[in-house]
């Protein structure tokens, strides 16, 4: 009875969190260098993101910033320079470690200092816009929780077939790599064994030449 609570607890801190995954962050990007930040996605993945610049003081120029975003196979999916401001959004297709990195192109920082960049980074059923759902499907209430709460279920169905691949996929790799490294093993003993054969029959060729034995 205690075992079905604490999966019953965890399981809605599951879906507590997945109707409400999105990362406001923020960031300090030097003058000179770049300033990134990643999230492992899997394939079907909505994500949405909104950054902009905040400038320390008013005495200078408000600072622009460069932003570029990339997929695992390093294709671009968002690239804008000189901005104060943007947005981006795009639906997975490959799985692995998108990431998303800031810089300050030169003369564009007018105080010379670091830039402090808002990043509000959301993924998921928290990127879907569920007023528009609403309006949509005419729910209300209720009815629109449990769509989100089933939202977050199928989440969680995806998220946990997509664990399983991982892990299908590094234990084939690591029954792979013991294969290898045995077959490394048995060669290596075999070419150890074949060089000593090969030294005791060179001295023992050497000493009967010398006529020692």
């Amino acid at each position: 009875m205690m075992g079905d609570m604490s999966m019953s607890r965890w399981i809605c801190l599951m879906l507590l969190c997945l109707l409400h995954k999105g990362q406001a962050i923020w960031l300090t990007v030097p003058s000179i260098g770049t300033k990134c930040v990643s999230e492992e996605l899997h394939n079907n993945v909505v994500v949405l993101a909104d950054y902009y610049a905040l400038p320390d003081d008013h005495t200078h120029p408000s600072p622009t910033l460069s932003v570029k975003v990339t997929s695992p196979f390093g294709n671009t999916l968002h690239h804008k320079e000189n901005t104060t401001h943007g947005q981006f959004a795009f639906t997975t297709t490959e799985a692995g470690n998108y990431l998303a990195c800031f810089w300050v192109e030169d003369g564009h920082n007018p105080g010379g200092k670091s830039l402090n960049v808002g990043l509000d980074w959301k993924t998921g059923i928290a990127a879907k816009d569920w007023d528009s759902v609403a309006r949509k499907e005419k729910i209300e209430g209720i009815e629109l929780e449990l769509r989100k709460l089933e939202g977050a279920v199928e989440a969680i169905h995806e998220n946990l077939i997509y664990l399983k691949t991982r892990e299908a996929e590094m234990r084939a790799v690591s029954e792979i790599t013991n294969t290898r490294v045995a077959s490394f093993s048995l060669a290596s003993l075999g070419v150890c064994v074949m060089a000593a054969v090969l030294q005791i029959l060179y001295l023992k060729r050497y000493f009967q030449k010398k006529k020692l034995i």
